[in-house]
Order: C-alpha cells, then sequence, then structure tokens
C-alpha cells in the first residue's frame, strides 16, 4: 500500500491551499481516511477524517470552519482543503488510511495502518 500525498508549499496568511493525497496497492472505496498534521516540536495530531463512503466526516475543533476533506473513490484520492490558513497551521501534513475495511472516522493513530510521506506547509504572517 502507498500513499503519496502533495500539494503543501509556502503560503500567506489567509491564504487556501488543497492537498492531494493518492493511495495504491488498496480497494480505496472501501477504507477511511485521515489527515494529521505535525507542527514543530510538537507531537502529531489528527485534522479530519472521513468514512469509506465520504457521507461521515471528523474535524478536530481547531480547524472546524477552515479545513474540508473529500473523496474521490474513482481517483483513489483524498483531499484536504485548507482556508484562511494561519501561521499555526504550519505543520508536516500526512494522510493515512484505515487498517479495517467499511470503517468510518476516527481520530486514533493505531487504527491507520499506513502512512504517506507527509507534505510541508509553511503559512508566513
Amino acid at each position: 500500500v502507498q500513499l503519496q500525498a502533495y500539494g503543501g508549499g509556502p503560503v500567506q496568511a489567509g491564504g487556501s491551499l488543497r492537498l492531494s493525497c493518492v493511495v495504491s496497492g488498496r480497494t480505496f472505496s472501501t477504507y477511511g481516511m485521515g489527515w494529521f498534521r505535525q507542527a514543530p516540536g510538537k507531537e502529531r495530531d489528527v485534522v479530519a477524517a472521513i468514512s469509506y463512503s465520504g457521507r461521515t466526516t471528523y474535524y478536530a475543533d481547531s480547524v472546524k470552519g477552515r479545513f474540508t476533506i473529500s473523496r474521490d473513490n474513482a481517483k483513489n484520492t483524498v483531499y484536504l482543503r485548507i482556508n484562511s490558513l494561519k501561521p499555526e497551521d504550519t505543520a508536516v501534513y500526512y494522510c493515512a488510511i484505515r487498517g479495517s475495511p467499511y470503517s468510518t472516522t476516527s481520530r486514533e493513530f493505531h487504527e491507520y495502518d499506513h502512512w504517506g510521506m507527509g507534505t510541508l506547509v509553511t503559512v508566513s504572517s
């Protein structure tokens, strides 16, 4: 199973980005997905998750209203749209796939069994 995340980069505060994560080696449409981030000197935290069908989503309180997770099962891709970027959003963003099929959303690390390498988002004020 491979996950390739891209779409990060430098951006000014108030700007927007869309991160993408392409999955191969697993039947993407039957697995829940998550986006996590790790800021410098901090632990990795969940920011958003989506069920295998796309009908259920979860957001961390810190990103509600600004982040939108979505998926295109025909393209084996999960997206994270980030609006109104803040300097505190600076982090490496990772996508991950659930270990069990037909899974809903989860914020628990141990329920994801494969991770992408991450894409760096740097927000300047």
